[in-house]
């Protein structure tokens, strides 16, 4: 897909002047929480989202532990997020350990309670216990979820897109037709994987558009809370991790304020080159914790809104 007119001369504004001057805080942005395992990280937890409240998210999403292990605690947060804050509730939904008829169950219990908003996905093996095998009975990948989701309610669904391709997916054309099938299923939106370098979310937008996906693809962005552990993840989900970042890390493993500060400029770096080559949707994986979110966010623009 080649840049517009408008996008070059922004890129061109973007290497031109202070990187985050004049930003006019057009940007929409959504944020991601997993469901908390002591009071105190719920503490925590729920600090995070009364902090990023003000900046009028599109909604909050709560991740789903493998194989349902979290379906109480994320229920709960979900539930708490629907009756104390006015930003809607997304909640994750997967296929792993679970019927259909159990799935569903869940399903029709969050439209009950007033979530509209569902984060559709395959799942994979709990525990790490190997490939994942649909669960007999169960809903067999995230397509088929969507259209039983759909046969429920007029849910919204956001769907996980892998710019680097799927571990499971035997190639980047395979991942496409995957990701097609979720859209046409009834799809809202993809969100992707974390990437750690701009080009790589822009090729893989081209392509998508080039197979014929018309939905809206949503950049996900990781800022780095501790390199030992991205490494872990990118591990497990297949990202790259650019050679130039372990460098920037090295030596900040008992310096968290420093490593915070470094963090927040690589990720609001890449994100103002998204900007500049038109996106303005972003959606942040917080880890709980939105500092380093709400830092890039005023950053790129976006101010509390009363």
């Amino acid at each position: 897909m080649s840049p517009t007119l408008d996008q070059m001369r922004e890129a061109q504004r973007a290497l031109e002047g202070p990187l985050f001057s004049g930003l006019p805080g057009d940007i929409e942005v959504s944020f991601e929480f997993f469901p908390p395992k002591t009071e105190k990280m719920g503490e925590t937890l729920w600090h995070s989202v009364k902090t990023l409240e003000p900046l009028n998210p599109r909604f909050l999403s709560v991740t789903y532990g493998a194989g349902g292990s979290t379906r109480e605690r994320t229920h709960e947060a979900v539930r708490r997020i629907v009756s104390e804050t006015g930003i809607p509730a997304a909640a994750h939904l997967t296929c792993v350990q679970a019927t259909r008829e159990e799935v569903d169950q869940v399903a029709r219990e969050y439209w009950e309670e007033g979530v509209r908003h569902i984060v559709a996905l395959r799942g994979d093996a709990p525990d790490g216990s190997g490939s994942y095998t649909p669960h007999p009975g169960g809903y067999e990948n995230a397509a088929d979820l969507i259209a039983g989701l759909k046969k429920i309610a007029d849910f919204e669904i956001s769907v996980a897109a892998y710019p680097e391709v799927h571990p499971d997916s035997p190639d980047r054309q395979a991942d496409l037709d995957n990701l097609k099938r979720k859209f046409d299923a009834g799809a809202t939106r993809a969100i992707t994987q974390f990437f750690f370098e701009p080009e790589c979310f822009f090729d893989f937008r081209d392509k998508a558009v080039a197979a014929g996906i018309e939905g809206e693809i949503v950049p996900g962005i990781m800022p780095v809370m501790s390199f030992a552990a991205v490494q872990r993840m990118s591990g497990l989900c297949g990202t790259a991790i650019p050679d130039w970042m372990e460098g920037l890390f090295e030596g900040l493993d008992e310096r968290p304020e420093a490593r915070q500060l470094v963090s927040a400029t690589i990720a609001a770096e890449m994100c103002r080159r998204l900007y500049a080559g038109g996106v303005r949707q972003f959606h942040f994986y917080t880890l709980n914790r939105a500092e380093l979110s709400y830092a890039i966010c005023h950053m790129l623009g976006l101010r509390p809104k009363a």
